[in-house]
């Protein structure tokens, strides 16, 4: 059998710029993920963080007033941090004022704390709002922020299913947390 190959970049019609990375993998977590079960309440929240919580065993980094900042448990790459409000709210749109203006703040405090600590030259920040916009927890409003690198994606996660992390967890929160009350006391 004669099989004629056809360049990707051309295939099915004119090329429009973007580059594409097919991840079929992902498509169940696409489809699972409106099947979870909605947070039913406070104590099942997993981003719902009180002064009597255990820090270090919940990954809480810096706590604000009305927000703290706190490292996500399946980071994208180390440092990977999520800015929060204490009180259980889904919406950017429920924060109040002054929650949404910790959380700006505490942003950029994150970016300063991640650069001084892992030397990253680039973020990618952002909110999934709601289940129809990627949020793997809608009911609790947060941050992400992502500390990037040049060449830190490789094909591990795609090939291999499995992600390639230089530094545990907890040896980040600690570089983290100690960095962030540094940056606190110079303040």
């Amino acid at each position: 059998m004669d099989t004629e190959w056809v360049d990707a970049d051309s295939f099915a019609g004119e090329p429009d710029g973007f580059q594409r990375l097919w991840t079929p993998h992902r498509m169940a977590y696409v489809r699972n993920a409106s099947e979870r079960a909605p947070i039913a309440s406070e104590r099942e929240c997993p981003l719902c963080k009180s002064s009597e919580d255990d820090d270090r065993g919940h990954l809480v980094v810096h706590r604000g007033t009305h927000c703290y900042a706190v490292l996500n448990l399946y980071p994208y790459n180390p440092g990977h941090l999520m800015i929060c409000p204490y009180r259980h709210v889904g919406w950017y749109t429920e924060a109040s004022d002054e929650e949404r203006d910790e959380m700006a703040v505490l942003t950029q405090d994150a970016m300063r704390v991640l650069e001084a600590v892992t030397g990253t030259k680039g973020f990618n920040i952002g909110m999934n709002q709601g289940v129809t916009g990627g949020a793997g927890i809608s009911e609790h409003l947060h941050q992400h922020v992502v500390p990037r690198w040049v060449g830190d994606s490789n094909f591990l996660p795609i090939i291999g299913q499995t992600k390639a992390m230089p530094e545990l967890l907890d040896d980040t929160w600690r570089r983290v947390s100690e960095a962030w009350a540094d940056y606190e006391r110079a303040r």
